[in-house]
């Protein structure tokens, strides 16, 4: 199989397309058919050395992914060949035509779920959903102020918010961005290079 192979910190263009040999399927694990992979900052962090985790030369980054199973181990009992599926890989290794992971990090994705939006789907909308619930307990009716909305996460942010029913203030720097966040459903809108924009945050 190919697969886009990291053999030296560096910048994304260091990254180079090469043929791989196809990983072992363990009991408890399934095989992936690749057909679209997310693209996020953390994936150039560990690119560049600077993420939490360093895998050992080489490896292939991507921590995100979807496609359609081709395999299931004999242990695994909630997915088969065929299904449709997205996939989060903790430690990298979405940039292949093929992946094997465990089973339980891979999720079966809707009809009317393509797979680019299945594999951009884990970590932008994993990290908000955590951050609003888990971590800022958000509950309807109250205001949420969010920084850099129109980022991958700030928009998601947005939507969670809002479909949680707070109020939301999204925060961008320049027209079109806040254009973008008021399309995912920001109410009141700040643009960063704006005189006093921080004054602006206790008079909405």
């Amino acid at each position: 199989m190919k697969a886009i192979r990291c053999r030296a910190w560096g910048a994304a263009d260091t990254l180079r397309l090469e043929e791989a040999e196809s990983p072992k399927l363990q009991p408890h694990q399934v095989r992936i058919r690749v057909r679209a992979a997310g693209v996020n900052f953390a994936d150039t962090l560990m690119v560049g050395g600077r993420y939490q985790l360093k895998p050992p030369f080489p490896f292939t980054p991507g921590l995100e992914a979807a496609g359609e199973v081709l395999e299931a181990g004999a242990a695994v009992a909630n997915l088969r060949a065929g299904q449709r599926v997205l996939a989060v890989l903790r430690s990298g290794g979405g940039y292949a035509e093929e992946i094997v992971l465990d089973a339980a990090a891979a999720v079966p994705i809707p009809a009317a779920m393509d797979f680019v939006t299945a594999a951009a789907f884990p970590v932008a909308y994993g990290t908000s959903h955590f951050a609003l619930t888990h971590c800022g307990h958000l509950r309807a009716g109250e205001t949420l102020l969010v920084l850099g909305a129109a980022g991958g996460v700030g928009l998601t942010a947005v939507e969670i918010g809002k479909a949680m029913g707070a109020r939301i203030i999204a925060a961008a720097g320049g027209v079109e961005k806040l254009e973008v966040a008021r399309s995912r459903g920001a109410d009141e809108l700040i643009d960063y290079r704006e005189p006093k924009a921080s004054a602006t945050v206790f008079a909405l």
